[in-house]
């Protein structure tokens, strides 16, 4: 009963959310539209970093467009998420994402049998529908792998050395990463990715956008996401994303963050 009563208080969060979300949004990308056309008439520089972006071979993590089993129990990462926030995340939230999308992808004649990701990196040229459930699966497929209940510490080899050099320390990028996440207003994600110049970069982006698509404000290919949406975290945290942010460091799968930055580099 307590269980079925938190869920019902945290879905009429999400529903009064929903629409002052929506007017974000729409206000948020009218603004970044404004940003990306001044600065690529500036300048081409961004344009060709994009076009650098898209040629990268990500191949061995492209996603497709179903849900995949959670590679954990739902109570795997309790270090940092409880098992209950988990269910319902995966198996409503993201689940919802995936149904969304097949239904969008055959109303708009998108082939399933190629990745998700060549959809993204075009996204401008598909529905509102497309982008939200597009995003909000890619985002949730990548996420899901980005953690384990096995987490190191930090990462090593050619990655921490990478960000180091990027962020002066890994504590340092630990900070950026997290103010990204922190600061990001109303929902959205954290990003580590590496730009057209092959540059990791810290950056965030609302709803359920992400680096890969063509109309997102920083562009590059995703090496780490943090999921900043309030039923990410709520049931544990409430309010308090900060700490969510904090403890959600010791569940980072830094094996599987190692190894796609390999294959981009």
């Amino acid at each position: 009963m307590q269980r079925r009563a938190n869920f019902t208080i945290l879905n009429s969060l999400f529903m009064k959310k929903n629409t002052t979300s929506r007017r974000s949004f729409l206000a948020n990308s009218a603004k970044a539209t404004l940003a990306l056309t001044a600065g690529i008439a500036a300048s081409g520089s961004m344009s060709e970093a994009w076009g650098a972006v898209k040629t990268f071979d990500g191949a061995k993590f492209s996603t497709g467009f179903k849900q995949e089993p959670l590679p954990y129990s739902y109570d795997a990462l309790d270090k940092a998420i409880d098992s209950m926030t988990m269910e319902i995340h995966y198996s409503r939230h993201a689940a919802a994402y995936a149904t969304n999308l097949q239904d969008a992808a055959k109303s708009e004649g998108v082939d399933m049998t190629k990745p998700l990701e060549d959809v993204l990196t075009k996204i401008s040229k598909y529905s509102v529908k497309m982008r939200n459930n597009g995003g909000g699966h890619y985002n949730h497929e990548f996420f899901w792998k980005s953690m384990s209940s096995a987490s190191t510490e930090k990462p090593s080899g050619k990655l921490l050395t990478a960000l180091e050099e990027s962020f002066n320390s890994f504590d340092s990028f630990k900070n950026q990463f997290g103010d990204a996440g922190k600061n990001r207003f109303g929902s959205g994600w954290a990003w580590l990715f590496i730009d057209g110049d092959k540059k990791l970069r810290i950056g965030s982006t609302p709803n359920q956008d992400n680096p890969l698509m063509d109309i997102s404000d920083i562009k590059g290919f995703p090496v780490l996401g943090l999921d900043v949406w309030e039923h990410a975290y709520y049931l544990r945290y409430q309010n308090k994303r900060a700490d969510y942010i904090n403890n959600w460091w010791k569940v980072v799968n830094w094996g599987f963050i190692q190894n796609r930055y390999a294959t981009m580099m």
